[in-house]
Protein backbone atom coordinates (compact mmCIF):
# COMPACT_ATOMS: atom_id res chain seq x y z
CA UNK A 1 0.00 0.00 0.00
CA UNK A 2 2.76 2.45 0.92
CA UNK A 3 4.63 1.86 -2.34
CA UNK A 4 1.47 2.36 -4.40
CA UNK A 5 0.61 5.58 -2.55
CA UNK A 6 4.11 6.95 -2.97
CA UNK A 7 4.09 5.99 -6.65
CA UNK A 8 0.88 7.93 -7.16
CA UNK A 9 2.10 10.96 -5.20
CA UNK A 10 5.37 11.28 -7.14
CA UNK A 11 3.64 10.78 -10.48
CA UNK A 12 4.68 7.26 -11.51
CA UNK A 13 2.44 6.68 -14.56
CA UNK A 14 2.69 2.90 -15.02
CA UNK A 15 3.00 -0.08 -12.67
CA UNK A 16 3.60 -3.79 -13.31
CA UNK A 17 3.01 -6.11 -10.34
CA UNK A 18 5.03 -9.22 -9.47
CA UNK A 19 3.52 -11.44 -6.76
CA UNK A 20 6.60 -13.08 -5.28
CA UNK A 21 6.94 -16.32 -3.24
CA UNK A 22 4.29 -18.10 -5.29
CA UNK A 23 6.06 -21.38 -4.50
CA UNK A 24 4.98 -21.07 -0.85
CA UNK A 25 1.26 -21.06 -1.71
CA UNK A 26 -0.50 -24.27 -2.77
CA UNK A 27 -4.03 -22.85 -2.92
CA UNK A 28 -4.85 -21.49 -6.40
CA UNK A 29 -7.93 -19.71 -5.06
CA UNK A 30 -5.79 -17.87 -2.50
CA UNK A 31 -3.51 -16.62 -5.28
CA UNK A 32 -6.54 -15.38 -7.20
CA UNK A 33 -7.83 -13.64 -4.08
CA UNK A 34 -4.49 -11.89 -3.52
CA UNK A 35 -4.45 -10.73 -7.14
CA UNK A 36 -7.98 -9.34 -6.77
CA UNK A 37 -6.98 -7.47 -3.61
CA UNK A 38 -3.94 -5.99 -5.35
CA UNK A 39 -6.05 -4.85 -8.29
CA UNK A 40 -8.62 -3.27 -5.95
CA UNK A 41 -5.83 -1.48 -4.08
CA UNK A 42 -4.39 -0.14 -7.34
CA UNK A 43 -7.82 1.14 -8.35
CA UNK A 44 -8.24 2.76 -4.94
CA UNK A 45 -5.16 4.87 -5.65
CA UNK A 46 -6.24 5.85 -9.18
CA UNK A 47 -4.25 3.27 -11.12
CA UNK A 48 -6.11 1.15 -13.72
CA UNK A 49 -6.31 -1.92 -11.49
CA UNK A 50 -8.22 -4.02 -14.03
CA UNK A 51 -5.60 -3.41 -16.73
CA UNK A 52 -2.31 -3.56 -14.80
CA UNK A 53 -0.30 -6.72 -15.62
CA UNK A 54 0.01 -9.00 -12.57
CA UNK A 55 2.48 -11.90 -12.73
CA UNK A 56 2.89 -14.45 -9.94
CA UNK A 57 6.20 -16.24 -9.51
CA UNK A 58 9.19 -16.90 -7.29
CA UNK A 59 12.42 -14.97 -7.64
CA UNK A 60 14.26 -17.47 -5.44
CA UNK A 61 13.15 -20.49 -7.46
CA UNK A 62 14.09 -18.71 -10.68
CA UNK A 63 17.58 -18.06 -9.30
CA UNK A 64 17.82 -21.72 -8.32
CA UNK A 65 17.22 -22.70 -11.95
CA UNK A 66 13.63 -23.92 -11.84
CA UNK A 67 12.54 -23.53 -15.47
CA UNK A 68 8.86 -22.97 -14.69
CA UNK A 69 9.74 -20.00 -12.49
CA UNK A 70 12.37 -18.73 -14.91
CA UNK A 71 9.52 -18.48 -17.42
CA UNK A 72 7.65 -16.26 -14.96
CA UNK A 73 10.58 -13.82 -14.88
CA UNK A 74 10.63 -13.74 -18.67
CA UNK A 75 6.87 -13.17 -18.60
CA UNK A 76 7.41 -10.28 -16.16
CA UNK A 77 9.99 -8.61 -18.38
CA UNK A 78 7.79 -9.09 -21.43
CA UNK A 79 4.96 -7.36 -19.57
CA UNK A 80 7.28 -4.48 -18.66
CA UNK A 81 8.33 -4.12 -22.30
CA UNK A 82 4.76 -4.22 -23.56
CA UNK A 83 2.92 -2.21 -20.88
CA UNK A 84 5.45 0.48 -19.96
CA UNK A 85 6.37 2.85 -22.80
CA UNK A 86 10.00 3.84 -23.26
CA UNK A 87 10.46 7.12 -21.35
CA UNK A 88 11.35 10.15 -23.38
CA UNK A 89 14.73 11.64 -22.55
CA UNK A 90 14.43 15.16 -21.17
CA UNK A 91 17.08 16.66 -23.45
CA UNK A 92 15.50 20.04 -24.20
CA UNK A 93 16.08 21.50 -20.73
CA UNK A 94 19.37 22.86 -19.33
CA UNK A 95 21.90 20.25 -18.22
CA UNK A 96 21.74 18.94 -14.65
CA UNK A 97 23.32 15.88 -13.01
CA UNK A 98 23.12 14.98 -9.30
CA UNK A 99 26.54 13.85 -8.04
CA UNK A 100 26.48 10.27 -6.75
CA UNK A 101 30.20 9.73 -6.16
CA UNK A 102 33.53 11.51 -6.53
CA UNK A 103 37.01 10.10 -7.04
CA UNK A 104 40.41 11.19 -8.26
CA UNK A 105 42.40 9.79 -11.19
CA UNK A 106 46.14 10.24 -10.83
CA UNK A 107 47.44 12.55 -13.51
CA UNK A 108 43.98 13.45 -14.82
CA UNK A 109 41.99 15.08 -12.04
CA UNK A 110 38.67 14.72 -10.25
CA UNK A 111 35.72 12.75 -11.65
CA UNK A 112 32.09 13.21 -10.58
CA UNK A 113 29.75 10.33 -11.38
CA UNK A 114 25.97 10.31 -11.65
CA UNK A 115 22.93 9.98 -13.89
CA UNK A 116 22.20 12.92 -16.16
CA UNK A 117 18.74 14.05 -15.09
CA UNK A 118 18.07 16.47 -17.92
CA UNK A 119 19.70 18.17 -20.89
CA UNK A 120 23.08 17.23 -22.28
CA UNK A 121 26.73 18.01 -21.57
CA UNK A 122 29.64 18.07 -23.99
CA UNK A 123 33.38 17.96 -23.52
CA UNK A 124 34.49 21.56 -23.11
CA UNK A 125 31.21 22.77 -21.58
CA UNK A 126 31.37 25.04 -18.55
CA UNK A 127 29.27 23.83 -15.61
CA UNK A 128 28.49 24.95 -12.08
CA UNK A 129 28.84 22.87 -8.92
CA UNK A 130 25.73 23.77 -6.92
CA UNK A 131 24.44 23.01 -3.43
CA UNK A 132 25.54 22.08 0.10
CA UNK A 133 28.54 24.43 0.18
CA UNK A 134 28.13 28.18 0.75
CA UNK A 135 29.46 29.18 -2.65
CA UNK A 136 28.60 27.93 -6.14
CA UNK A 137 31.76 27.24 -8.16
CA UNK A 138 32.44 26.87 -11.89
CA UNK A 139 34.53 24.35 -13.77
CA UNK A 140 34.91 22.87 -17.25
CA UNK A 141 34.10 19.30 -18.28
CA UNK A 142 37.27 17.96 -19.90
CA UNK A 143 36.09 14.38 -20.37
CA UNK A 144 32.93 12.27 -20.41
CA UNK A 145 33.03 8.51 -19.85
CA UNK A 146 30.28 5.89 -19.76
CA UNK A 147 30.95 2.20 -19.11
CA UNK A 148 34.68 2.68 -19.79
CA UNK A 149 34.04 4.39 -23.12
CA UNK A 150 35.10 7.97 -23.80
CA UNK A 151 32.29 10.08 -25.27
CA UNK A 152 31.97 13.51 -26.84
CA UNK A 153 28.76 14.19 -24.94
CA UNK A 154 26.13 12.67 -22.65
CA UNK A 155 22.39 13.25 -22.43
CA UNK A 156 19.48 12.74 -20.04
CA UNK A 157 19.33 9.14 -18.81
CA UNK A 158 23.05 8.40 -19.23
CA UNK A 159 25.12 7.25 -16.25
CA UNK A 160 28.48 8.95 -16.67
CA UNK A 161 31.70 10.09 -15.11
CA UNK A 162 32.55 13.74 -15.80
CA UNK A 163 36.20 14.79 -15.56
CA UNK A 164 36.37 18.29 -14.09
CA UNK A 165 39.16 20.79 -14.67
CA UNK A 166 40.87 22.35 -11.66
CA UNK A 167 38.57 20.78 -9.06
CA UNK A 168 40.17 19.17 -6.01
CA UNK A 169 38.66 16.03 -4.51
CA UNK A 170 37.50 17.97 -1.44
CA UNK A 171 35.82 20.70 -3.54
CA UNK A 172 32.91 18.51 -4.63
CA UNK A 173 30.83 15.87 -2.85
CA UNK A 174 27.87 13.54 -3.17
CA UNK A 175 24.61 15.46 -2.99
CA UNK A 176 25.74 18.45 -5.01
CA UNK A 177 24.68 18.85 -8.63
CA UNK A 178 26.46 19.75 -11.84
CA UNK A 179 24.40 22.18 -13.90
CA UNK A 180 24.52 24.59 -16.80
CA UNK A 181 25.64 27.96 -15.39
CA UNK A 182 22.92 30.28 -14.06
CA UNK A 183 20.10 27.76 -14.51
CA UNK A 184 19.45 26.65 -10.92
CA UNK A 185 19.67 28.30 -7.51
CA UNK A 186 19.99 26.41 -4.21
CA UNK A 187 17.37 27.13 -1.54
CA UNK A 188 17.21 26.39 2.17
CA UNK A 189 13.55 27.38 2.69
CA UNK A 190 10.49 26.40 0.66
CA UNK A 191 6.74 25.89 0.91
CA UNK A 192 5.23 22.49 0.20
CA UNK A 193 1.94 20.64 0.00
CA UNK A 194 2.31 17.50 2.12
CA UNK A 195 0.31 14.34 2.69
CA UNK A 196 1.32 12.59 5.93
CA UNK A 197 1.25 8.80 5.65
CA UNK A 198 -0.92 7.13 8.27
CA UNK A 199 0.10 4.19 10.42
CA UNK A 200 -1.78 1.80 8.11
CA UNK A 201 0.16 3.18 5.14
CA UNK A 202 3.52 2.62 6.83
CA UNK A 203 3.80 6.19 8.09
CA UNK A 204 3.58 8.03 11.39
CA UNK A 205 1.78 6.86 14.52
CA UNK A 206 1.69 10.30 16.20
CA UNK A 207 1.07 13.95 15.21
CA UNK A 208 3.82 16.53 14.76
CA UNK A 209 4.06 20.23 15.50
CA UNK A 210 5.99 23.33 14.43
CA UNK A 211 9.76 22.83 14.84
CA UNK A 212 9.50 19.11 14.04
CA UNK A 213 12.86 18.07 12.54
CA UNK A 214 12.52 15.38 9.82
CA UNK A 215 15.04 14.16 7.27
CA UNK A 216 14.62 15.58 3.77
CA UNK A 217 15.89 13.50 0.85
CA UNK A 218 17.01 15.44 -2.23
CA UNK A 219 18.27 13.35 -5.12
CA UNK A 220 21.56 11.90 -3.81
CA UNK A 221 21.70 13.46 -0.35
CA UNK A 222 19.65 13.96 2.80
CA UNK A 223 19.58 16.79 5.33
CA UNK A 224 17.80 17.51 8.61
CA UNK A 225 15.29 20.33 8.29
CA UNK A 226 12.76 22.18 10.44
CA UNK A 227 9.01 22.23 9.75
CA UNK A 228 7.08 25.46 10.29
CA UNK A 229 3.33 24.84 10.14
CA UNK A 230 1.03 27.44 8.54
CA UNK A 231 -0.63 30.02 10.74
CA UNK A 232 -3.69 28.58 12.45
CA UNK A 233 -2.46 24.96 12.25
CA UNK A 234 -1.38 23.70 15.66
CA UNK A 235 -0.53 20.14 14.68
CA UNK A 236 -0.69 17.67 11.82
CA UNK A 237 -2.11 14.17 12.27
CA UNK A 238 -1.21 11.04 10.30
CA UNK A 239 -3.41 10.98 7.19
CA UNK A 240 -3.70 14.79 7.02
CA UNK A 241 -2.97 17.04 4.07
CA UNK A 242 -1.24 20.32 4.89
CA UNK A 243 0.11 23.17 2.77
Amino acid sequence: REHILLSRNVGVPYIVVFLNKMDMVDDEELLELVEMEVRDLLSEYDFPGDDVPVIAGSALKALEGDESYEEKILELMAAVDEYIPTPERDTDKPFMMPVEDVFSITGRGTVATGRVERGEVRVGDEVEIVGIKDETSKTTVTGVEMFRKLLDYAEAGDNIGALLRGVAREDIERGQVLAKPATITPHTKFKAEVYVLSKEEGGRHTPFFTNYRPQFYFRTTDVTGVVELPEGTEMVMPGDNVA
